[in-house]
C-alpha cells in the first residue's frame, strides 16, 4: 500500500497531515509513505526528517501520487489537485462539506473516496481520531494567549509596594473542548473566570475547573444537548433572555471569548454591536468562530476591529498558529483512522463499509456523493 502526503496550496495552513513520527508508524504496518517535497516546512519538519523516517520525497503532487491507495491533507483538495490521482482513491482531510458547493461532486467524478476527519463520531473508540477536540483544544488554549498579548495588562492579581493590580476578568462563551481548554489556561493565568453554554451538562465542568457558571437555567435549559453531544439551537425565548443576562455580565468584563458553533449552520450572533460599546476600554474580544461568520455582530474574519476602544479579534485557524504541535496531533489522529482500514493479512488498503467509523466520514464512493447532506 502506497501513502502520499501532500502539501497544503492555501498559504494560509501550515499545518502537514503527517509528521516522521506517524511516516514510521504508517511503514511499520506495510506501507510504502511518499511526502510531496516541502509538505511540512511550515510545520518545522525538513524534507530530510522524513527521509529520515523511511518517507520518499516527491518532487510534487503528481509524483507523490503516482501510485497511490491513500491521500493525506489538512483541508479538502480539489479534484485538480489530485493529478494523476487513480480510482478509488482515499483521501483523508478536514473536507468542511457544508462550505464545498459543487466541489464534492467533482471529486466523486474524479474517482476520488473522500473521508470527513470532522465528522468522526465522538464514541470511545474513536477518541484517538477526534480531530475536532485536538484542534479545538490548541485553538482554546491559544486564544487566551492571543486575548493576553492583546489586552496590554497584568491577567494575575498583583500586590506590590506600589498598590494592588486587580486581575483580569474574562468570559467565556461555548464549553465545549475550546472553551475548556480557555477556562483552564485563563485560570492558570490567574484571571477571574466565568463561563456559559446552553448544555446543562457543562455547569459541573466549568465549576471543576474553578470558573462560575452564567446560564438562565429553565426547562428549555434542561433539554439543550443533542444526543452527540452538541448543543441545540435554543427558542427565540430563550435567546432573548440568555441575551439579556449576558449583556448586563459582558459589561464587567475585560476579555471575551467566544467559541459557540452550530454545523452545518453559520454561527450563531452572541454579542451584539451594543454589547461591545457597553465594554470598557481596553477590553478584548477573541472570536474563534470567525470562520462562520462570527459570534460577535461586529467581527471581520482575519481582521481585528477597534470599536469605541474595544478589540474585536477575528482570529482564523489559531492551531495553525501553533502549526508544529497542531501538526503532531492532527497527524496522530488521521493515523489512528488509517489504521483501521488497512488489513492485518494483506497489508492492503480495506475499506469496510459497514464500519461505523467509515459510515460516519465517508461523504463519496463509486463516483457519487453518498451523504444524503450533501447531495
Amino acid at each position: 500500500m502506497r501513502i502520499a502526503v501532500l502539501a497544503e496550496t492555501d498559504k494560509a495552513e501550515p499545518r502537514v497531515a503527517a509528521t516522521p513520527e506517524t511516516v514510521k508508524k504508517f511503514i511499520s504496518l506495510g506501507a510504502e509513505v511518499a511526502v510531496q517535497a516541502g509538505a511540512g516546512a511550515a510545520s518545522t519538519i525538513s524534507d530530510d526528517q522524513y527521509e529520515a523516517a523511511g518517507a520518499t520525497i516527491a518532487r510534487d503532487a503528481a509524483a507523490a501520487l503516482a501510485g497511490a491507495d491513500v491521500a493525506l491533507r489538512v483541508r479538502r483538495p480539489s479534484p485538480a489537485e489530485l493529478p494523476g490521482a487513480k480510482q478509488n482513491l482515499a483521501v483523508i482531510a478536514i473536507a468542511d462539506p457544508y462550505g464545498a458547493g459543487g466541489t464534492l461532486g467533482e471529486l466523486a467524478k474524479h474517482g476520488a473516496i473522500l473521508f470527513a476527519m470532522e465528522f468522526m463520531p465522538r464514541i470511545t473508540r474513536a477518541q484517538s481520531m477526534d480531530v475536532l477536540s485536538s484542534q479545538a483544544n490548541l485553538a482554546g488554549y491559544r486564544a487566551v494567549i492571543e486575548a493576553a498579548a492583546e489586552y496590554g495588562r497584568s491577567f494575575p492579581m498583583m500586590m506590590t509596594a506600589a498598590g494592588t493590580v486587580p486581575a483580569a476578568k474574562v468570559f467565556i462563551m461555548g464549553v465545549g473542548v475550546a472553551g475548556l481548554q480557555a477556562i483552564a489556561t485563563a485560570r492558570r493565568l490567574g484571571a477571574i473566570v466565568t463561563a456559559t453554554d446552553v448544555r446543562p451538562a457543562t455547569k459541573e465542568q466549568v465549576e471543576s475547573l474553578g470558573a462560575k457558571f452564567l446560564a438562565v437555567e429553565n426547562e428549555e435549559f434542561q433539554q439543550a444537548q443533542t444526543a452527540g453531544g452538541y448543543a441545540k439551537e435554543m427558542s427565540p425565548e430563550y435567546q432573548k433572555a440568555q441575551a439579556e443576562l449576558v449583556a448586563s455580565h459582558i459589561a464587567k468584563q475585560d476579555v471575551v471569548i467566544t467559541t459557540a458553533l452550530i454545523p452545518g449552520k453559520p454561527a450563531p450572533k452572541l454579542v451584539s454591536s451594543a454589547m461591545v460599546r457597553s465594554m470598557r476600554p481596553g477590553s478584548v474580544i477573541i472570536d474563534l468562530a470567525a470562520e462562520r461568520g462570527g459570534n460577535c455582530e461586529l467581527t471581520s474574519p482575519g481582521e481585528t476591529v477597534v470599536v469605541d476602544d474595544v478589540k474585536i479579534v477575528g482570529a482564523l485557524n489559531l492551531p495553525g498558529r501553533m502549526a508544529p504541535t497542531a501538526s503532531s496531533l492532527y497527524a496522530k489522529n488521521l493515523l489512528a483512522f488509517v489504521e483501521t482500514l488497512i488489513s492485518k493479512d494483506t497489508k492492503q488498503l480495506a475499506i469496510n463499509w459497514d464500519d461505523e467509523l467509515v459510515k460516519a466520514t465517508a461523504l463519496t464512493r463509486d463516483g457519487v456523493v453518498i451523504d444524503s447532506r450533501f447531495q
